[in-house]
Protein backbone atom coordinates (compact mmCIF):
# COMPACT_ATOMS: atom_id res chain seq x y z
CA UNK A 1 0.00 0.00 0.00
CA UNK A 2 1.18 3.41 -0.61
CA UNK A 3 2.11 6.15 1.58
CA UNK A 4 -1.17 8.05 3.38
CA UNK A 5 -0.37 11.51 3.07
CA UNK A 6 -1.83 13.66 6.47
CA UNK A 7 -2.86 17.45 6.90
CA UNK A 8 -3.33 19.20 10.22
CA UNK A 9 -5.79 21.85 9.52
CA UNK A 10 -7.03 24.62 11.54
CA UNK A 11 -3.39 25.66 12.87
CA UNK A 12 -3.68 29.24 14.38
CA UNK A 13 0.10 29.28 16.31
CA UNK A 14 3.70 29.39 14.36
CA UNK A 15 4.53 25.92 17.55
CA UNK A 16 1.70 24.37 16.09
CA UNK A 17 2.93 24.39 12.54
CA UNK A 18 6.46 24.08 13.02
CA UNK A 19 5.16 20.89 15.59
CA UNK A 20 3.24 19.42 12.73
CA UNK A 21 5.79 20.00 10.27
CA UNK A 22 8.61 18.06 12.07
CA UNK A 23 6.35 15.40 12.96
CA UNK A 24 6.05 14.64 9.20
CA UNK A 25 2.48 16.52 8.10
CA UNK A 26 2.66 16.66 4.36
CA UNK A 27 0.41 19.74 5.23
CA UNK A 28 -1.23 22.24 7.39
CA UNK A 29 -4.60 24.25 6.64
CA UNK A 30 -5.37 27.54 7.41
CA UNK A 31 -9.21 28.37 8.14
CA UNK A 32 -10.64 32.17 6.63
CA UNK A 33 -13.77 31.94 7.85
CA UNK A 34 -14.54 34.53 10.08
CA UNK A 35 -17.10 32.00 11.97
CA UNK A 36 -14.85 28.98 13.04
CA UNK A 37 -13.15 29.27 16.31
CA UNK A 38 -9.85 28.37 14.22
CA UNK A 39 -10.00 30.97 12.11
CA UNK A 40 -6.84 33.37 11.38
CA UNK A 41 -6.65 36.52 9.86
CA UNK A 42 -3.87 37.36 6.59
CA UNK A 43 -1.34 38.51 9.25
CA UNK A 44 -1.39 35.50 11.42
CA UNK A 45 -1.44 33.50 7.51
CA UNK A 46 1.63 35.26 6.62
CA UNK A 47 3.51 34.69 10.06
CA UNK A 48 2.60 31.15 10.43
CA UNK A 49 3.61 30.26 6.74
CA UNK A 50 6.77 32.07 6.93
CA UNK A 51 8.23 29.84 9.49
CA UNK A 52 7.31 26.90 7.90
CA UNK A 53 10.68 24.78 6.49
CA UNK A 54 10.38 23.79 2.77
CA UNK A 55 8.11 21.09 1.30
CA UNK A 56 4.73 21.50 3.14
CA UNK A 57 1.85 22.36 1.56
CA UNK A 58 0.13 25.34 3.00
CA UNK A 59 -3.77 25.24 2.56
CA UNK A 60 -6.27 28.20 2.51
CA UNK A 61 -9.73 26.82 3.52
CA UNK A 62 -12.73 28.73 2.10
CA UNK A 63 -16.42 29.24 3.19
CA UNK A 64 -18.46 31.03 0.63
CA UNK A 65 -16.10 33.61 0.47
CA UNK A 66 -16.89 36.40 -2.32
CA UNK A 67 -14.14 36.70 -4.50
CA UNK A 68 -13.15 40.37 -3.62
CA UNK A 69 -12.33 38.50 -0.31
CA UNK A 70 -10.69 35.43 -1.73
CA UNK A 71 -8.58 37.21 -4.00
CA UNK A 72 -7.40 39.54 -1.21
CA UNK A 73 -6.18 37.12 0.70
CA UNK A 74 -4.78 34.97 -2.71
CA UNK A 75 -2.59 38.56 -2.99
CA UNK A 76 -1.26 38.43 0.60
CA UNK A 77 -0.90 35.00 1.33
CA UNK A 78 1.31 32.32 -0.34
CA UNK A 79 -0.74 29.72 -0.04
CA UNK A 80 -0.11 26.17 -2.36
CA UNK A 81 -3.69 24.45 -2.21
CA UNK A 82 -7.06 26.09 -1.91
CA UNK A 83 -10.24 24.47 0.32
CA UNK A 84 -13.77 24.95 -0.52
CA UNK A 85 -16.24 24.12 2.30
CA UNK A 86 -19.14 26.12 1.05
CA UNK A 87 -21.15 25.71 -1.64
CA UNK A 88 -19.58 27.01 -4.59
CA UNK A 89 -19.28 25.54 -8.47
CA UNK A 90 -17.12 24.15 -9.90
CA UNK A 91 -16.66 27.16 -11.94
CA UNK A 92 -15.74 29.13 -8.90
CA UNK A 93 -13.06 26.63 -7.41
CA UNK A 94 -11.38 27.03 -11.40
CA UNK A 95 -11.79 30.80 -11.09
CA UNK A 96 -8.65 31.61 -9.10
CA UNK A 97 -6.43 29.61 -11.31
CA UNK A 98 -4.98 27.49 -8.42
CA UNK A 99 -4.73 23.97 -7.93
CA UNK A 100 -7.93 23.03 -5.21
CA UNK A 101 -10.21 20.61 -3.28
CA UNK A 102 -13.50 20.39 -2.95
CA UNK A 103 -15.21 19.53 0.45
CA UNK A 104 -18.33 17.29 0.31
CA UNK A 105 -20.19 16.49 3.71
CA UNK A 106 -21.80 13.25 3.06
CA UNK A 107 -24.80 12.05 3.67
CA UNK A 108 -26.24 8.85 2.83
CA UNK A 109 -27.90 8.65 -0.79
CA UNK A 110 -25.40 11.14 -2.27
CA UNK A 111 -23.75 10.16 -5.77
CA UNK A 112 -20.53 10.60 -4.86
CA UNK A 113 -18.80 9.92 -8.29
CA UNK A 114 -21.41 12.43 -9.85
CA UNK A 115 -19.78 14.76 -7.56
CA UNK A 116 -16.41 13.91 -8.65
CA UNK A 117 -17.25 14.05 -12.10
CA UNK A 118 -18.78 17.87 -11.27
CA UNK A 119 -15.36 19.28 -10.07
CA UNK A 120 -13.39 16.96 -12.82
CA UNK A 121 -10.46 19.91 -13.05
CA UNK A 122 -10.45 19.53 -8.84
CA UNK A 123 -6.73 18.34 -7.32
CA UNK A 124 -9.23 15.69 -4.86
CA UNK A 125 -12.18 15.90 -3.35
CA UNK A 126 -12.31 16.30 1.00
CA UNK A 127 -15.36 13.83 2.31
CA UNK A 128 -16.46 15.39 5.50
CA UNK A 129 -19.31 14.51 7.96
CA UNK A 130 -22.52 15.88 7.13
CA UNK A 131 -23.90 18.18 10.19
CA UNK A 132 -26.73 21.06 9.46
CA UNK A 133 -25.83 23.84 9.25
CA UNK A 134 -22.12 23.54 9.81
CA UNK A 135 -19.77 23.59 6.99
CA UNK A 136 -17.32 21.18 8.56
CA UNK A 137 -14.55 21.05 11.71
CA UNK A 138 -17.56 19.29 13.78
CA UNK A 139 -15.29 16.29 15.45
CA UNK A 140 -18.08 13.58 14.64
CA UNK A 141 -17.32 10.93 12.42
CA UNK A 142 -18.92 9.59 9.65
CA UNK A 143 -20.14 6.20 8.00
CA UNK A 144 -17.25 5.26 5.80
CA UNK A 145 -19.09 2.55 4.23
CA UNK A 146 -20.86 5.44 2.20
CA UNK A 147 -17.41 5.98 0.38
CA UNK A 148 -17.95 4.28 -2.84
CA UNK A 149 -14.73 1.66 -3.32
CA UNK A 150 -13.22 3.63 -6.32
CA UNK A 151 -13.91 7.11 -6.98
CA UNK A 152 -12.77 8.87 -9.92
CA UNK A 153 -10.43 11.52 -7.66
CA UNK A 154 -8.11 11.34 -5.02
CA UNK A 155 -10.08 11.31 -1.66
CA UNK A 156 -8.92 12.98 0.97
CA UNK A 157 -10.92 11.71 4.28
CA UNK A 158 -11.66 13.91 7.06
CA UNK A 159 -14.06 14.41 9.84
CA UNK A 160 -13.93 12.80 13.62
CA UNK A 161 -10.42 11.48 13.16
CA UNK A 162 -7.59 10.69 15.54
CA UNK A 163 -5.01 8.87 16.88
CA UNK A 164 -7.52 5.95 17.38
CA UNK A 165 -9.42 5.13 14.47
CA UNK A 166 -7.07 6.78 11.69
CA UNK A 167 -6.00 3.22 11.14
CA UNK A 168 -9.15 1.59 10.76
CA UNK A 169 -10.27 4.27 8.48
CA UNK A 170 -7.90 4.26 6.04
CA UNK A 171 -8.12 0.55 5.73
CA UNK A 172 -11.74 1.27 5.38
CA UNK A 173 -11.49 3.84 2.99
CA UNK A 174 -8.09 3.56 1.70
CA UNK A 175 -8.00 7.52 0.82
CA UNK A 176 -4.62 9.47 -0.60
CA UNK A 177 -4.58 11.14 2.33
CA UNK A 178 -6.34 12.20 5.76
CA UNK A 179 -7.11 15.44 7.04
CA UNK A 180 -6.99 16.12 11.41
CA UNK A 181 -8.21 19.38 12.91
CA UNK A 182 -10.03 18.87 16.27
CA UNK A 183 -8.81 15.56 16.78
CA UNK A 184 -5.34 16.98 17.60
CA UNK A 185 -6.37 19.84 19.89
CA UNK A 186 -6.31 20.32 23.27
CA UNK A 187 -9.03 23.00 22.78
CA UNK A 188 -10.30 24.85 19.45
CA UNK A 189 -7.46 26.19 17.29
CA UNK A 190 -4.70 24.76 19.92
CA UNK A 191 -2.88 21.99 19.00
CA UNK A 192 -2.01 19.34 21.41
CA UNK A 193 1.50 18.37 20.24
CA UNK A 194 1.63 14.88 21.31
CA UNK A 195 -1.73 13.86 19.86
CA UNK A 196 -0.39 15.14 16.93
CA UNK A 197 2.98 13.04 17.14
CA UNK A 198 0.37 9.98 17.98
CA UNK A 199 -2.13 11.06 14.94
CA UNK A 200 1.11 10.62 12.57
CA UNK A 201 2.26 7.87 13.54
CA UNK A 202 -0.87 5.64 13.51
CA UNK A 203 -1.11 7.32 9.67
CA UNK A 204 2.08 6.14 9.33
CA UNK A 205 1.84 2.58 10.70
CA UNK A 206 -1.69 2.28 8.47
CA UNK A 207 0.24 2.59 5.21
CA UNK A 208 3.15 -0.37 6.26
Amino acid sequence: MSAVRSKICGITRIEDALAAAHAGADAIGLVFYAKSPRAVNVQQARAIIAALPPFVTTTGLFVNASRCELGEILDAVPLDLLQFHGDETPEECEGYHRPYLKALRVRAGDDLQAACRAYRNASGILLDTYVAGVPGGTGEAFDWSLVPAHLDKPIVLAGGLHAGNVAQAVAQVKPWAVDVSGGVESSKGIKDHRKIDAFLKAVRGSSM
